[in-house]
C-alpha cells in the first residue's frame, strides 16, 4: 500500500487489490461497532423542534469510542439546558463524550428549557446510520502510455487537463487523476492514430473519510477483519 493523502479525518491510498475485494471491505465498513445514542428520553422539551426531530438529531451526534463499552452494554448521557439561545452537543454530559462540540440540536427562547436522557449502545451501520463510523470510495487506477507521434492538439481535450507537451511529446501530468473517459482516445481515433492506450494496472485508489469516532486510519483495517471473521464462519458451515 503507498499513501497518497491525508489529512485530520481523511486518507487516500493505493492497494494492488481487485475490485470486487474492495467493495466487500467498503460494505464491511458499516460491520465495525460504533457507540451512539440510540434512545433518548424527553422529559422537558420546549423547543420548537418536535421530541422525535431532538431524538434523531442527538442519535446522529459522532461519540468517541469507548472500549470499556462492549455490545449489549450501556451507559447514560443528559442534557440539560435553559439558557436563550442555541443548544449545542457540547453541552451534552455523562460517560460518553461527544466528537464535536458545535454540532446544534435546537434553539431556545427566554424562558424555555430542555431535558433529556440518552442511552448509548453499539450499533453497526447496516441497522442505522448513526452507527456508521465513516465512508468508502475508491476507483480503479490506470495505466497510460503515449507514443512519440501522439497529435500535440491531444492536450486540449483532457477535461481534467491531465496532458501536457513536455519538450517533443505529449505525456500525463498525474495519472492518478485519470478517470478513463477516453476522449483523448477517440480524439486520436478521429485522426487516424492509436497513440494513446489505457489500461488498468492491478490497483485501485482508496479514499477513506471518518466522522470522528475512530481515527480514520483504524476503518480499513478494523473492516477487513469483520469481513474476515464472516468468511471464517461462513467456510466452517460450509464444509460441515
Amino acid at each position: 500500500m503507498e499513501t497518497i493523502s491525508k489529512k485530520q479525518n481523511q486518507i487516500t491510498f493505493k492497494a494492488e487489490i481487485g475490485e470486487s475485494l474492495g467493495n466487500a471491505i467498503r460494505r464491511y465498513v458499516n460491520q465495525i461497532p460504533i457507540a451512539a445514542i440510540d434512545e433518548v428520553e424527553i422529559s422537558k422539551n420546549d423547543s420548537p423542534l418536535y421530541d422525535e426531530t431532538i431524538a434523531h438529531r442527538i442519535g446522529l451526534i459522532p461519540l468517541e469510542m469507548d472500549k470499556s463499552l462492549k455490545e449489549g452494554s450501556e451507559v447514560k448521557v443528559t442534557l440539560s439546558s435553559d439558557k436563550e439561545g442555541s443548544v449545542y452537543s457540547g453541552e451534552i454530559k455523562g460517560k460518553a463524550k461527544v466528537v464535536y462540540n458545535k454540532i446544534p440540536i435546537t434553539v431556545l427562547n427566554k424562558g424555555q428549557e430542555i431535558e433529556l436522557t440518552g442511552i448509548v449502545r453499539l450499533g453497526r451501520g447496516k441497522e442505522h446510520a448513526k452507527f456508521s463510523p465513516g465512508m468508502m470510495f475508491y476507483r480503479e487506477v490506470v495505466d497510460v502510455k503515449i507514443d512519440k507521434d501522439c497529435p500535440k492538439e491531444i492536450v486540449d481535450v483532457c477535461p481534467k487537463h491531465l496532458l501536457k507537451v513536455e519538450g517533443d511529446k505529449v505525456v500525463i501530468k498525474d495519472v492518478l487523476k485519470c478517470d478513463m473517459c477516453e476522449i483523448c482516445l477517440e480524439e486520436c481515433a478521429k485522426k487516424g492514430k492509436k497513440a494513446i492506450s489505457i489500461s488498468p494496472s492491478g490497483e485501485i485508489m482508496i479514499t477513506l473519510e471518518s466522522f470522528g469516532q475512530m481515527d480514520v486510519k483504524e476503518i480499513f483495517p478494523k473492516a477487513a477483519e469483520a469481513l474476515k471473521k464472516d468468511l471464517l464462519d461462513f467456510a466452517k458451515k460450509a464444509t460441515k
